[in-house]
């Protein structure tokens, strides 16, 4: 069925606001996450946290069941977390290394994930290698396929990448790994609510996704998927009486499903609204959201490239809802300013969030423009005419802009 687009803005408080292009960020939640979210602090008030969530019990069970239906796991499989980051720490943190071991990923990967590779490299000696890109600017497969050998320990990759409308071939890493036996850990930030996922088919073994993306949920919670089949040959990093259970004075036994890994304080309000995100986008419809949002941001790239002196930055075979973009004689920070003071947000990604990639194009930073499904065609029009209007103005502006948007700060 065709998206109702009307009715996805109208319960979509933000979009009389703003052109919000900042969905990679932050996306808009929607009216049933928001009421979820408010509901749940308002009963904390009425009759205390600890009684709330008691309340909320069966509700809170559903969040795991709405996620496992969402990215084709089972409710097992599922631990709630405070974020994607926490999640995939979790997960990596968790794993044994030893010198000499190697942990393969992406050009592409994300500034946080190096720098644990990184870590882990310096306490236990294993090595950190990075994969080469096809001439497309995605993981070569074939690459892949000739760095495997016994000493891989792992192979971690970030699905859609921050600074680049960039859709790694993750089925594809799947297969090479369960062929040889390794594990696989897959960063779904950006990808879990804009293009469908399962984790059958891709063959992950861990898979970190936050709310506040593209699944529109609250910020401060994310989840960890665990294939069933990992979980109990995996102590996690740490524990507490939520994760084990102290059975003697000496003893202790650690839950058997994936929720060995979550910790006994948590935010329900937001893991609530987490559950209501992802019913939500269960029921607007995965694969319908997709096509529309990559469509915009197809419309969007199209547009920007018949503006002189703007340069649109995405690579792959395959490019999602992110957009990334420079224009001659402006620095991204000022386009943003200027987008900000006409109420259209879009961000900045730097080279210190994607440093192997950026440095390779010779990029410091690009405006990161990301849509989702309920952005228009009009908005679209408005961003291009706003961008046009900026240009002509030329490059003398932004130094103004810049103040301005220090003084905001």
């Amino acid at each position: 069925m065709p998206l109702d687009i009307a009715q996805l803005r109208a319960e979509t408080p933000g979009c009389e606001a703003v052109i919000h292009f900042n969905n990679a960020g932050a996306a808009l939640m929607p009216k049933p996450v928001l009421d979820t979210v408010i509901g749940h602090l308002q009963l904390e008030g009425r009759i205390g946290g600890y009684e709330a969530a008691a309340a909320a019990a069966d509700q809170l069970e559903q969040t795991y069941h709405a996620i496992a239906q969402l990215i084709g796991a089972d409710p097992d499989e599922i631990a709630l977390t405070e974020s994607a980051t926490r999640a995939w720490d979790l997960a990596f943190y968790s794993l044994a290394f030893r010198p000499g071991d190697r942990i393969l990923t992406s050009v592409s990967e994300y500034a946080s994930n190096v720098i644990s590779f990184l870590q882990i490299a310096r306490r236990t000696g294993a090595q950190v290698e990075v994969i080469p890109n096809d001439e497309s600017g995605q993981l070569s497969l074939p690459a892949l396929r000739e760095m495997i050998d016994e000493r891989v320990k792992l192979i971690a990759i970030s699905h859609i990448p921050t600074n680049s409308g960039l859709i790694q071939p993750a089925a594809e890493i799947g297969k090479l790994a369960r062929e040889a036996g390794i594990l696989y850990l897959l960063d779904a930030c950006q990808s879990v609510g804009q293009i469908p996922v399962n984790v059958r088919e891709i063959g992950c073994d861990f898979l970190s996704a936050t709310s506040r993306k593209y699944l529109r949920g609250p910020r401060g919670v994310g989840f960890l998927y665990v294939r069933r089949e990992r979980i109990a040959t995996i102590e996690p990093i740490f524990l507490d009486l939520h994760a084990a259970t102290w059975i003697a004075h000496d003893r202790y036994d650690i839950r058997p499903d994936a929720r060995r890994f979550e910790q006994w304080e948590s935010d329900v309000a937001a893991r609530l609204g987490l559950g209501a995100a992802a019913a939500y986008a269960l029921r607007v419809g995965i694969e319908e959201g997709s096509a529309r949002l990559r469509a915009l941001a197809n419309q969007l790239r199209e547009g920007l490239q018949t503006l002189p002196g703007i340069q649109v930055h995405d690579l792959g075979r395959e490019r999602g809802g992110i957009v990334t973009f420079t224009m001659e004689g402006f620095a991204p920070e000022a386009i943003k300013a200027y987008l900000a003071e006409q109420r259209i947000n879009v961000t900045v990604a730097s080279k210190a969030s994607a440093r192997f990639d950026m440095e390779a194009r010779g990029l410091d930073a690009v405006v990161r423009a990301s849509v989702h499904y309920y952005n228009t065609e009009e908005e679209i029009a408005v961003f291009l005419d706003t961008l046009d209007t900026l240009r002509r103005q030329g490059p003398d502006s932004q130094q103004a802009l810049l103040a301005r948007a220090s003084r905001r700060k």
